[in-house]
C-alpha cells in the first residue's frame, strides 16, 4: 500500500507543543498530535471502491493487513503524524468555547490525480478535545455515517466522503436516547475523506480568544490551499473568501432542501468552511413534507434545526463566522452586504430549485403562487416528499383529473384525501396542467429533467436501521445492497423497487427510524 503523501495542515499551521493526551485548553495552535487507540480485533466491513481509486489505492491494497490496521488506527502509516483539530462553536445558539476533534483523528493528507484529500478516522479514541467522552463510536452511528456521506455525494449534494467501515472488536457503552438506559454496543470506526475538515468553529475559537495572529495564519492557509484563485492575503481577499464560503454554504443548503435532507445539528462546529455536508449524526430525510420536522431528540422542544429553518440557520452561522473574520477585515459593511446577499440568493436559488422540481423552463410570473399553493397542499395530510415529486413527472397536462391518482402512493392516509383536501389538490393539478401548456419542451423531456433532480431513492432512516439490525447480528449484506442502491438515486433500478416506498408504520416511532440523539 503506497500513498502519495502531501501534508499541509501540520506543516503550515501551528501545533500544540504539549504531546501528552490529556484533556486541556489548547491555545495559539490549530491542532494537537495524538495517536489512535489500539483496538481488540479490527474487522473491515465495507470499502468504497470509488474512494479507494480517488486515493490511488487498489482492491488488493484494501485487502491488505496494512490497510486494515491503518484505517482502524492500529498502525500509523510511515512518515505520518496523526492529529486532532482544535475548534470551538455555537451549539444550539450558545457559545460552547473549545470543542475540537473529540472522537476524530486525522491521519494524513494525500494527493492523487491533482486532487487533495485529508483522511480522518471517526471513533478511534480519545484526544485532548474529548472532554468527558471516550472518543469512540458505535456500529449504528458508523453505518449511518458511512452510507449517508456516499449517498449524499451521488445525490449531487456537497459532502465529505467515506472510505471504509470497520469494527473495532471493542464494546462501547452508550446511552442511545439519553434516558439512563446505557448499554454496551459494538465499537466501529469510519474513515472519512474530504479536501479539508476545517469548520467555522476553527476560526471562531481563535477570534474568541483574541488570537489574531493564529487566525490570520489559518485564514491565509485556507485561502492558499483551497481558494487560491482569490489571490494573496489582503482585506479584499478576506472579504472574497467570506463571500465564497457564504455561496458554497448557500448551495449546500439549497441542495439539502431539494432532496428533503435534515442535518439535525447545524452547530457552527458542524459547518464546513468548504461548504460540505459534515458530521452525520441525528440526520434524517423528510418522510412526510413537514417544514417543522427535526430528527434530533435534543432539538425536539425548540426545533431550531427543523427542515424549514435550515436556510435561516445557515445565515445565522455565517454571521458567527463573519464576527470571527471581522478581526482581519475590520469593516462591517462588506460583511453585511454578503450576509444580505445570502438571503436574496437563497430566495432566488430556492425558487429556481422548486421550478426545476416541477419541470418548468419557461418564465411565468405566477410560478411563486403555484409553488406556494403546492407547499400548502403538501401539509394538508401526511405526504411523502420523495414519492410525490418522483411520481409527479408522470403527470400529463392533458389529463389533470388524473393528478391525484398519479401521486396517491405518496399519501400516508389516502382516506383523508377527500372533501376539502381533495378539492384543493384537484384545483392545484388543474392550475399545474394549465401552466405546463406554456412549456415548449415535450412531456418526455420534462420527465427526464424532473427525474434528474427528484431522486427515486434516498437513505430513509428505517433503511439504515434495518442494515444496522442485520449488522448487529453479523450480517453485512444489506449495508452493501444499500451502498450500491444509493450510487444511482435518480435511476429506476427495478431490482430495488422495494425501497421506493413510504416509511413503514412500524418505523413511525421506532428508535433510530424517527427521532435520533446526538449519539446516534
Amino acid at each position: 500500500m503506497k500513498l502519495n503523501l502531501k501534508d499541509t495542515f501540520i506543516k503550515q499551521l501551528p501545533a500544540d507543543p504539549k504531546l501528552e493526551n490529556t484533556r486541556r485548553q489548547v491555545e495559539n495552535a490549530c491542532f494537537s498530535f495524538v495517536t489512535p487507540k489500539q483496538t481488540a480485533k479490527p474487522e473491515l466491513l465495507h470499502v468504497s471502491p470509488e474512494m479507494l481509486d480517488s486515493l490511488g489505492l487498489t482492491d488488493t491494497d484494501a485487502k491488505s493487513d496494512t490497510f486494515l490496521k491503518v484505517i482502524t488506527g492500529n498502525e500509523v502509516y510511515p512518515k505520518t503524524k496523526p492529529f486532532a483539530m482544535c475548534y470551538g462553536g455555537h451549539q444550539f445558539g450558545n457559545w460552547a468555547g473549545q470543542l475540537g476533534d473529540g472522537r476524530a483523528i486525522n491521519l494524513f493528507e494525500v494527493e492523487h490525480n491533482n486532487k487533495h484529500w485529508a483522511i480522518q478516522l471517526k471513533g478511534s479514541g480519545e484526544t485532548p478535545y474529548s472532554r468527558t467522552a471516550d472518543g469512540l463510536a458505535v456500529l449504528r452511528s458508523s453505518v449511518r455515517e458511512y452510507l449517508c456521506s456516499e449517498a449524499m455525494f451521488h445525490l449531487g449534494v456537497p459532502t465529505t466522503r467515506a472510505l471504509s467501515l470497520a469494527l473495532s472488536g471493542d464494546q462501547v457503552m452508550r446511552d442511545m436516547l439519553y434516558d439512563g438506559n446505557a448499554a454496551y454496543e459494538k465499537g466501529a470506526i469510519v474513515s472519512r475523506v474530504a479536501p479539508s475538515f476545517l469548520r467555522f468553529g476553527s476560526f471562531q475559537i481563535l477570534a474568541a480568544r483574541g488570537d489574531t495572529e493564529t487566525l490570520k495564519t489559518l485564514t491565509d492557509y485556507t485561502i492558499f490551499n483551497f481558494f487560491p484563485e482569490l489571490g494573496k492575503p489582503s482585506k479584499e481577499t478576506y472579504i472574497a473568501f467570506f463571500n465564497e464560503v457564504a455561496q458554497r454554504t448557500l448551495k449546500m443548503i439549497v441542495d439539502w432542501q431539494r432532496v428533503g435532507f435534515v442535518h439535525g445539528v447545524m452547530n457552527t462546529d458542524n459547518m464546513s468552511i468548504l461548504g460540505l455536508t459534515i458530521d452525520y449524526g441525528p440526520y434524517g430525510w423528510l418522510e412526510d413534507f413537514n417544514y417543522g420536522w427535526t430528527p434530533n431528540t435534543t432539538d425536539s422542544q425548540h426545533k431550531r434545526y427543523r427542515y424549514g429553518n435550515q436556510p435561516n440557520m445557515g445565515l445565522w452561522n455565517l454571521y458567527q463566522l463573519a464576527n470571527a473574520l471581522y478581526l482581519l477585515i475590520e469593516d462591517v459593511e462588506p460583511l453585511q452586504a454578503i450576509l444580505d446577499g445570502y438571503q436574496t440568493g437563497f430566495d432566488e436559488q430556492s425558487f429556481a430549485m422548486m421550478r426545476n422540481k416541477l419541470g418548468f423552463e419557461e418564465e411565468d410570473e405566477n410560478d411563486k403562487i403555484l409553488i406556494q399553493q403546492l407547499e400548502e397542499n403538501l401539509h394538508l395530510t401526511e405526504t411523502d416528499m420523495t414519492i410525490f415529486f418522483r411520481n409527479l413527472s408522470d403527470f400529463s397536462e392533458e389529463n389533470p383529473s388524473e393528478g391525484i391518482s398519479i401521486i396517491k402512493d405518496a399519501f400516508y392516509h389516502l382516506n383523508e384525501v377527500e372533501g376539502e383536501i381533495e378539492t384543493k389538490w384537484q384545483a392545484w393539478f388543474e392550475a399545474y396542467a394549465k401552466r405546463l401548456k406554456d412549456e415548449t419542451a415535450s412531456s418526455e423531456v420534462r420527465k427526464t429533467k424532473m427525474n434528474a433532480v427528484n431522486p427515486k431513492y434516498v437513505l430513509r432512516n428505517y433503511m439504515s436501521q434495518l442494515a444496522i439490525d442485520d449488522a448487529d447480528k453479523g450480517d453485512y449484506k444489506l449495508i452493501d445492497e444499500l451502498f450500491n442502491l444509493l450510487k444511482k438515486p435518480y435511476s429506476e433500478q427495478p431490482k430495488y423497487e422495494k425501497w421506493f416506498v413510504k416509511r413503514p408504520e412500524w418505523a413511525r416511532h421506532k428508535a433510530g427510524c424517527s427521532m435520533l440523539s446526538c449519539s446516534s
